[in-house]
């Protein structure tokens, strides 16, 4: 099936033709789409401790602020050339949750947010490129694009922001509301303001390699199991006292090359880390939680759905949720697939076990129902 948002390819011909390789211009890819918040909101949001945002200045320099901002800080500002992000927008609103469900043709374990910059005529941040790819949607105003396929990713040294220090533009488009440019990973753009406006990034997690073995380091650390303790009962004497003994080298050479890893090993890795919520996430637990058999007619008559910051993905029997893993089978995992890929379960009966799961789930701020 051919999807407007995608210029009337159908998902497969995008992964085939695009995805990773080349950039695509869609006009009108969200017919009378003019955004999901106005800049007074955008700044409402800016202004909580929960909220990740960031405000950009350009003058005879570049300047970058972290928020949380107080609402003072936006009326000291200049007319032109400074713009407002605001990150994890799914996060904090239905409609961009909504918005980011539209893009479900890559998988989950790759999508990473929704993002919202506001920018005043001239503002941006500057030419650079992402190691991901990313989806550009425009809502208010219009803002110019310029790329480039350039080899040259230098950057400029001692700034706060990662801008390319060689820019050479070679195709440019003014986006307007509803249209959607789509750029592979390390494809050099700038976005400048035409006039007031808002621009939706979708964005993909792409960890680097380091990152990930990093990470398996600490998994690895937290499963490790080695039994036994050194020991040198054959221990003999050595010419020099401060000399690694090579009988001790050899036993500790012997004990190490025991740790192994197999398949499933490293879906429990994988599956526990990309579901793992960012460290600045936090759930917040309903203030007059539902009792147990309440929450169960609950879900009966309406069903439920996941919290926008809650990650579940699955791998054969094996779920991962939050970071936590568990096994389902049978009539459980055929319930817990739905939910993983559609994030909701419509009204109905759905076991004891896997309600006291739900439940557990609602308790910690997971799932609303």
């Amino acid at each position: 099936m051919t999807l407007q948002l995608l210029g009337s390819l159908t998902a497969r011909q995008f992964l085939r033709d695009y995805w990773h390789k080349k950039p695509l211009l869609v006009r009108d890819a969200l017919p009378g789409f003019k955004g999901l918040l106005d800049p007074a909101k955008m700044m409402e949001l800016a202004s909580r401790d929960e909220v990740e945002s960031r405000l950009i200045v350009r003058g005879s320099d570049w300047s970058l602020e972290h928020g949380p901002f107080a609402a003072s800080r936006f009326r000291k500002l200049p007319k032109r050339n400074w713009t407002l992000l605001v990150q994890s927008l799914d996060h904090h609103l239905a409609s961009g949750e909504a918005l980011l469900e539209q893009f479900t043709f890559i998988p989950r374990a790759r999508l990473d947010d929704l993002m919202v910059s506001y920018a005043v005529p001239g503002g941006g941040v500057g030419p650079h490129f992402d190691s991901y790819d990313v989806f550009l949607i425009q809502g208010m105003g219009h803002r110019r694009w310029r790329i480039s396929a350039q080899d040259n990713l230098d950057l400029i040294e001692n700034l706060p922001l990662k801008i390319l220090s060689h820019f050479e533009p070679e195709e440019e488009y003014v986006l307007g509301p509803g249209d959607m440019l789509y750029l592979p990973p390390r494809y050099a753009h700038d976005g400048i303001a035409v006039d007031e406006c808002m621009t939706y990034s979708v964005g993909f997690r792409a960890p680097s390699f380091e990152e990930l073995g990093q990470a398996f380091l600490n998994f690895l650390h937290d499963e490790l199991e080695l039994p036994g303790r050194y020991a040198d009962p054959d221990l003999a004497l050595h010419k020099h006292s401060g000399e690694l003994p090579k009988a001790m080298l050899a036993q500790i050479a012997d004990h190490l090359n025991r740790i192994r890893w197999d398949e499933d090993f490293i879906t429990a890795f994988s599956g526990r880390y990309f579901s793992d919520p960012k460290p600045h996430v936090f759930f917040t637990a309903p203030d007059k939680p539902l009792a147990r058999k309440n929450f169960a007619r609950r879900v009966a008559s309406r069903g439920l759905h996941l919290s926008a910051k809650t990650r579940l993905l699955f791998s054969g029997t094996q779920f991962f949720v939050n970071g936590e893993d568990f096994v389902a089978t049978g009539a459980e995992r055929k319930h817990l697939m739905q939910l993983a890929d559609s994030r909701k379960l419509p009204a109905g009966e759905y076991g004891e076990a896997l309600i006291g799961l739900f439940y557990d789930w609602y308790l910690a701020g997971w799932l609303d129902v």
